[in-house]
């Protein structure tokens, strides 16, 4: 296939592919921070979390931690697990506020039983259908990701996993797996009739079924789009009418530093130089 070498996962295992390099764009490109965010922003509203307590999410392919930053100022914790050591490297590096494991989806998601109230996961599980070694079967991995995530979720939580399939076969495969492993659930197609703006997010359920949420970019029964979460400023007014601050306001940023303090971290205190009236002119 002439295209199919421009796929990432096609030019080698994502250990390597994420190199020192590749893992510097996600904290100096600033389309594909906007893309990311975006879509970690979705794949968060897409759990349905409570707005009246802090949940503990799990993180898998979390890269730099763009998606952590979004769950943090949501006032939840996370933790955030990468094969990449580079990726982890430049996570630690923007001081995220999450905890960072280096692991192979592939091989389990190495947690206990029941431990997180929900999981993301930003254009990671395509990898799993690729085998980058004779050892790898594209099958018994994708199985192994999902029985041992299906363990470390509780029951009641969901897993939302933005992914970019190659092919339907590729669609199935992972569907399959995911509901062989014990998940309900099925894929909300964000923009469906955009060749660019579509997005993949395969929605999960742990214990019990419920129903999938709504589409972005689906036309209603009326003819007009739906503005189910939509990311447009009326959402931000919405999260001011929540009491959650401005992202980048005066009020954020004393919130990070705030959640940053109370996590032990050093926080310099910026506090203004005392003014005096003599200082570059007459007393």
């Amino acid at each position: 296939m002439a295209g199919s070498g421009r796929r990432p996962e096609h030019r080698g295992p994502p250990e390597l592919f994420y190199d020192e390099a590749e893992a510097r764009k996600y904290s100096q490109n600033s389309r594909m921070i906007a893309i990311q965010s975006q879509m970690s922003e979705r794949a968060v509203e897409l759990l349905g979390l409570p707005d009246d307590r802090s949940c503990f999410l799990l993180d898998v392919g979390c890269g730099s931690g763009l998606s952590g930053d979004f769950i943090s100022e949501e006032g939840h914790h996370w933790v955030g697990m990468d094969i990449s050591s580079a990726m982890l490297d430049v996570a630690m590096e923007r001081e995220v506020e999450g905890d960072l494991i280096l692991a192979d989806m592939g091989q389990g998601i190495p947690f206990r039983p029941g431990m997180f109230d929900g999981c993301v996961s930003i254009s990671a599980v395509q990898w799993l259908c690729n085998a980058d070694k004779k050892t790898h079967s594209p099958p018994k991995r994708l199985y192994r990701f999902f029985s041992t995530l299906y363990s470390a979720l509780a029951r009641g939580s969901r897993a939302i996993l933005q992914l970019y399939p190659e092919n339907s076969e590729q669609l199935e495969l992972i569907t399959g797996q995911a509901m062989k492993a014990g998940f309900t659930g099925g894929m909300v197609v964000d923009y469906p009739n955009s060749a660019k703006a579509k997005k993949f997010f395969l929605c999960l359920f742990v214990g019990t079924a419920g129903a999938l949420p709504k589409a972005l970019g689906a036309e209603c029964a009326d003819g007009e789009e739906s503005q189910h979460a939509k990311f447009t400023n009326k959402r931000t007014r919405f999260r001011n009418v929540k009491g959650k601050s401005v992202k980048k306001s005066r009020d954020w940023v004393l919130e990070k530093k705030e959640r940053r303090r109370r996590q032990g971290k050093y926080v310099p205190w910026c506090l203004p130089l005392p003014r005096f009236p003599w200082v570059g002119g007459s007393k």
